[in-house]
């Protein structure tokens, strides 16, 4: 059976345990290799769909330095570039209006709490530390789309490093760095929730797991989700689950000193689909597949799994 999506380029692939089963021609790379992607400026993967993501281009710029600056800069749909600068000092979660991008400058870090994207769209996040916060990092949730979420540090906090949930959808984790957190990155609010079959596209490509404990990411009901070009380093419990049918392509990462590379199924949520596919291991378990997963509308470059921790600890995370 075919699939053939609006993208002139590309047709879907349907990947299995076997391999990949070509639906159509192969979509046009949209990136180069490595640290290219940071020079485009714009997303790869899942935030590129429905539209692009775009965040507040053509919008006025301010910068903030506190947190009532930046809860009052961030607010409403209007389109609006929002500059932090320095450290700030925030309670709870800031809420973040839709046609938003968030830029930190250099050194720039929230602590004490985290962003929230609750039926928005269209938000870019880059540059910033998240250090000691309450709740989650970042927090995207309630049919939120075109996310872009990009060279970011995450530090440990009390629960999410970037949590995804509650139908969100065509969304990119891309660059990001995470430093010894738990709890790292959720798809998907609870075995219950069943609406967000169908929903919760996500790619995470270039990110870099360092010293982590799990959810990397951990996924329900989702598919399919493309999890490409990671770097997985010194992962304490495991690396990625895959839950509750949802369908993961997990392909050219590069893991090291992982506990476990692929749990199929995660505590009490039944298990789901997982194609592993040219993946790189070093003193880690051999990735495992289960079933077959539909591939991805958008074209991208995949870099060589083997190079994939000089390209990644080089380049992702905040600068």
């Amino acid at each position: 059976m075919e699939h053939v999506f609006g993208n002139r380029h590309s047709r879907r692939t349907l990947f299995t345990a076997a391999g990949a089963v070509a639906l159509g021609a192969a979509a046009a790379p949209l990136a180069g290799p490595g640290s290219a992607l940071a020079q485009t400026g714009s997303p790869v993967g899942w935030a590129t769909q429905n539209g692009g993501t775009t965040g507040g281009s053509g919008g006025g710029t301010t910068t903030v330095t506190s947190a009532s600056a930046l809860a009052s800069a961030v607010s409403g749909d209007a389109r609006k570039i929002v500059r932090v600068s320095g450290t700030i000092q925030i309670s709870g979660m800031v809420r973040v209006g839709s046609n938003t991008t968030i830029v930190g400058n250099s050194g720039a870090v929230l602590t004490g709490g985290g962003l929230t994207l609750r039926t928005v769209s269209n938000v870019i996040i880059q540059n910033l530390r998240f250090r000691g916060y309450a709740d989650d990092g970042i927090n995207v949730e309630e049919r939120s789309r075109n996310i872009w979420i990009d060279h970011n540090t995450f530090e440990p906090g009390t629960d999410g490093a970037c949590d995804i949930k509650r139908e969100s959808d065509f969304i990119t984790v891309s660059w990001n760095r995470f430093d010894g957190t738990d709890k790292t990155c959720l798809l998907g609010h609870s075995d219950g929730h069943t609406a967000d079959r169908g929903k919760l596209r996500v790619s995470y490509h270039h990110n870099y797991f360092n010293g982590t404990t799990q959810r990397t990411p951990r996924v329900r009901f989702a598919e399919p989700v493309h999890v490409y070009n990671n770097y997985y380093a010194n992962v304490r419990s495991y690396c990625i689950a895959t839950t509750m049918d949802a369908g993961v392509i997990n392909e050219g990462n590069y893991f090291e000193n992982c506990n476990r590379t692929v749990d199929i199924g995660q505590g009490d949520s039944g298990p789901g689909r997982i194609v592993s596919r040219n993946n790189h291991v070093v003193n880690s378990p051999a990735p495992v597949s289960r079933g077959s997963v539909a591939g991805v509308p958008y074209g991208f470059q995949l870099d060589t799994p083997s190079q994939v921790k000089s390209i990644v600890s080089g380049g992702a995370g905040a600068r």
